[in-house]
C-alpha cells in the first residue's frame, strides 16, 4: 500500500474522532447517548470502519464508552468519576499555578494576561463554545509556564475528559462570573506568589462539581 493512502486514510480517521469529539463536548451527543456505527456512518457519510476507529479513539479518551453486546455510548460521568475529575484537575492545576508564579518572568506575564483578557472579552458575550475553549487555554497556559514536561504532558492525556466537565461547569455560571472569578488566580501567578496560586487555582475549581449534573 501506498505511504500516502495510508496517510490519508488516518487523516480521514482523526477528522471523524475530531467531528465526534466536538458534538460530545459541544453538547450534541449528550452523556448516555447511544452511538451506532451504522447511524453514524450516515451521518458524517464516512465508512462503518472509519467510526469504528474514531470510537476507540474516544474510548481511550475516556469519553465514549463500549459495553459488551450493548455496543457504545456518550460517557456519562457519575458522582465517582465528577469527584475523580475534579480532584486531578486539584491536584495538576494547583501545582502548575505555584511551579508557574516561582517561575514566572516578563514573557510569562505577558502570555498569561493575554490568555486571561481573551476570556474575559469573550465571557462579555454568550457563545459558550468559545468561552469553554478559552478557559481551557487560559489553565493549559498555566501548565506551560510550570515548565514542567511530564505534568503538561499527562495533562493533555486527559484535557479532552477536562473540557466536558469545564463545558458542564460553564452552563451552570453567568459567563461574567467565569471570567472574573480567573482573577485572583492570574494576579497570584503574575505577583509570584506560589502559596496563593496554589490555592487560588483549587479555589477556582471547587464548587463546580456539586453544581455538575451529568
Amino acid at each position: 500500500m501506498k505511504k500516502s493512502l495510508v496517510i490519508n486514510k488516518r487523516s480521514l480517521d482523526d477528522q471523524a474522532a475530531d467531528l465526534l469529539r466536538q458534538d460530545i463536548i459541544n453538547g450534541d451527543l449528550t452523556p448516555g447517548t447511544r452511538l451506532v456505527e451504522t447511524t453514524l456512518a450516515k451521518e458524517y457519510d464516512l465508512s462503518r470502519g472509519t467510526i469504528r476507529t474514531a470510537l476507540h479513539s474516544l474510548g481511550n479518551e475516556g469519553l465514549v464508552t463500549q459495553v459488551p453486546y450493548a455496543g457504545w455510548s456518550v460517557t456519562k460521568l457519575e458522582s465517582q468519576d465528577i469527584w475523580e475529575l475534579y480532584t486531578l484537575r486539584s491536584t495538576f492545576e494547583g501545582m502548575a499555578a505555584k511551579l508557574a508564579a516561582e517561575n514566572i518572568d516578563e514573557n510569562g506575564v505577558e502570555k498569561l494576561t493575554s490568555a486571561y483578557q481573551d476570556l474575559l472579552n469573550l465571557c462579555e458575550g454568550d457563545d459558550l463554545k468559545a468561552i469553554t475553549y478559552a478557559d481551557l487555554k487560559l489553565h493549559k497556559t498555566i501548565v506551560e509556564l510550570s515548565n514542567h514536561k511530564r505534568l503538561a504532558h499527562q495533562y493533555r492525556l486527559i484535557e479532552n475528559q477536562f473540557l466536558v466537565y469545564i463545558t458542564a461547569a460553564n452552563r451552570v455560571f453567568d459567563p461574567k462570573q467565569v471570567g472574573v472569578s480567573h482573577q485572583d488566580l492570574v494576579d497570584a501567578i503574575c505577583n509570584g506568589e506560589g502559596t496563593r496560586a496554589e490555592a487560588e487555582a483549587v479555589k477556582n475549581i471547587t464548587g463546580f462539581e456539586e453544581e455538575l449534573d451529568f
